[in-house]
């Protein structure tokens, strides 16, 4: 999110350009293969011969947000235990099969998504598929490496209870979210976690992981008549259906609030966010612009460059979009000094202003530009991270021909795009912040909610 490079015409910046640019022919050569199994299981396929590696990244729809609300840190509790331990095999035996055969498989709970993700030498990708098959079908959630990961987890909890940042994070989504599921904590309570039990950890997989909540893309030494059966194997005795629950749209609220959680710590933690674009709003590019000029481009932002680079007041600051299924923010942070925490806020807000007033320059539009299509590349640099990006396009239903098309969407961002934009969406005045630490000269407007 940070990061003043970027700002200044440097024979550094001009080398990276050239670099980044120079990688974007193999990108867009980059062929999609769409592969439907004998069995009826779809995923997207890059094939890959330059490595004798599979990479298997999928997801199901469902994630954090899905879980009761006496039961918070389900989702990330079971991301944790579908490795110890399915079918015939027990934790120890099931980790050291992997271990053995040199098998990365692991689970990770989102918001709105719990994804899984499988690497392995080709020579043992037909055992890789068996054992992947095993955790989402035949977990045995035993309870010794149960107790283990709960207690993992409720030391988690106590390590985050006094970090600024978790703080302040649990409590601008209680603020913005209130009593929506979006304001759940990701990692749950003591209380919470307590309360899960095996039968729990054993109904979200019947509810949860299923085939029409799947999304798969694969990267790697592998022809699609090869793939077909392979994905027949690691996800074909998934049911047919699974059984979510609704969670409704929210709208957050954001009345221009600041929220101060007193911290006895020297340096203060700050959130800031207004509402955003979801990724398929048709501004969503010219939202993508404009957000790298003002907070999302690290070192080039307007924010890095005022708030760190010209008054040295943070050590870090930035901002970005966040489009989620049922909900979209612009959200921001930054850390620095008590003293400084008044200083930054005006700064910020100013910034926010001056966006929804003047737009932006051409230079500064031809910056943004560059960078967001020649760095693209580089999210294409491993057969992970292109399994990752198909996953990604899939669920957000951008088109198997997105890559090639991705930069012509960017290059027609006009500024006069951005100066509508930024008038409709830029709120200075809604812009709600939540401090935590011992910030001096600022005032609450509103008490914190309690997390």
């Amino acid at each position: 999110m940070i990061g003043s490079l970027f700002g200044r015409r440097s024979i550094g910046q001009a080398i990276a350009l050239f670099f980044l640019a120079a990688l974007v022919a193999p990108a867009a050569a980059i062929e999609i293969q769409q592969v439907k199994s004998p069995g009826g299981i779809e995923a997207w396929l890059v094939r890959d011969t330059s490595v004798p590696i599979l990479s298997i990244e999928f997801s199901f729809r469902g994630g954090r947000a899905y879980d009761p609300a006496n039961k918070a840190g389900l989702s990330n509790l079971l991301s944790g235990m579908l490795g110890e331990g399915a079918g015939e095999l027990d934790s120890k035996t099931f980790q050291t099969e992997l271990q053995n055969k040199s098998i990365r498989m692991s689970f990770g709970a989102g918001r709105d998504t719990f994804r899984g993700s499988l690497k392995t030498l080709n020579v043992h990708r037909k055992r890789a598929a068996e054992l992947l098959s095993l955790a989402l079908t035949q977990p045995r959630f035993d309870a010794e490496p149960l107790e283990r990961m709960r207690q993992q987890s409720l030391v988690s909890l106590k390590r985050r209870a006094t970090n600024p940042n978790y703080i302040a994070g649990r409590t601008w989504a209680t603020a913005v979210f209130g009593a929506h599921p979006y304001a759940m904590p990701s990692g749950g309570t003591e209380e919470s976690l307590n309360a899960i039990t095996q039968q729990d950890l054993l109904d979200a997989v019947k509810d949860r992981f299923a085939r029409n909540l799947l999304i798969i893309g694969v990267t790697g030494d592998i022809t699609p008549a090869e793939l077909g059966p392979l994905l027949d194997q690691a996800f074909g005795t998934l049911p047919a259906r699974g059984d979510m629950a609704t969670i409704p749209e929210v709208e957050p609220e954001f009345r221009g609030e600041t929220y101060v959680v007193d911290l006895d710590v020297p340096q203060s933690a700050i959130l800031f966010g207004q509402r955003g674009l979801k990724r398929d709003d048709p501004h969503w590019y010219t939202g993508l612009v404009m957000n790298y000029i003002l907070g999302g481009g690290g070192f080039s932002s307007r924010l890095y460059s005022e708030v760190r680079e010209k008054r040295g007041l943070a050590y870090s600051v930035g901002a970005g979009l966040n489009p989620m299924r049922l909900t979209a923010l612009i959200a921001g942070s930054a850390g620095t000094n008590n003293e400084n925490v008044a200083e930054s806020l005006k700064i910020i807000q100013s910034e926010w202003r001056r966006m929804r007033d003047e737009g932006v320059t051409e230079d500064e539009l031809s910056q943004a530009k560059s960078f967001l299509t020649g760095s693209f590349p580089l999210r294409l640099s491993s057969t992970d991270r292109i399994a990752r990006m198909l996953v990604s396009i899939q669920y957000h239903n951008l088109g198997i021909d997105y890559i090639d098309r991705r930069a012509s969407y960017i290059k027609a961002v006009t500024r006069d795009d951005i100066a509508k934009l930024a008038r409709e969406l830029i709120d200075p005045e809604g812009l709600t912040f939540v401090i935590v630490g011992k910030p001096k000269a600022v005032k609450a407007t509103a008490p914190a909610p309690q997390i």
